[in-house]
């Protein structure tokens, strides 16, 4: 009798933890920034922001998605954010930037746990219609139900083909500096 509750209970540990793993986690309210400040220190902050960027994490198989439109960074300065959308990132052509790609080591996290899990980040970034594959640290965040996740990646706008004219290239740098932290939500399907 005791084997048999004793098994019925790991099959049920089992299962609850294979449920768990399943579930999809969702926003569309993602928080993204970067920094291009250039190295001139007298300039203004070229600071942009969003909180529209959609992602989805599916917590069994670690794959992710994220996609920001480019028009929804906001500057503090409207001139800033015209120059950024016309001449830099050519938002007309290029309206969306995107992440595709896989928490490396998905076991890592204990999706039904609260704390905080270093994660590994592998995949495609596309931006201006470029495609490059990239790697960053994160950390994936659990608290009552909700996943945050948090990433900070440097990108180099001359492997994306963004051209900084000459003018202006003391005032931008070339590596932007890009941060990710999000809340997300379980997937209801």
């Amino acid at each position: 009798m005791k084997k048999i509750i004793i098994s019925s209970f790991i099959l049920i540990l089992f299962f609850a933890n294979t449920v768990n793993a399943q579930e999809k986690y969702f926003t569309r309210s993602g928080a993204i920034s970067f920094n291009a400040e250039g190295a001139l220190d007298d300039v203004e902050e070229i600071r942009a922001n969003t909180n529209t960027a959609t992602c989805v994490i599916d917590a069994a198989t670690g794959q992710m998605e994220w996609a920001v439109l480019m028009k929804s960074f906001q500057f503090k300065n409207a001139l800033m954010q015209e120059h950024f959308n016309e001449n830099y990132v050519e938002s007309s052509k290029y309206p969306k930037a995107s992440f595709k790609g896989i928490i490396e080591n998905p076991l890592a996290v204990n999706w039904g746990k609260d704390g905080s899990y270093p994660v590994t980040v592998k995949g495609q970034m596309t931006l201006h219609g470029v495609v490059k594959e990239i790697t960053s640290a994160g950390v994936v965040t659990v608290s009552k139900g909700i996943i945050t996740a948090a990433s900070d990646v440097t990108l180099m706008l001359g492997e994306y083909d963004i051209e900084i004219p000459a003018l202006v290239g003391n005032k931008v740098s070339k590596e932007v500096k890009v941060r990710v932290d999000s809340s997300l939500y379980k997937l209801v399907q």
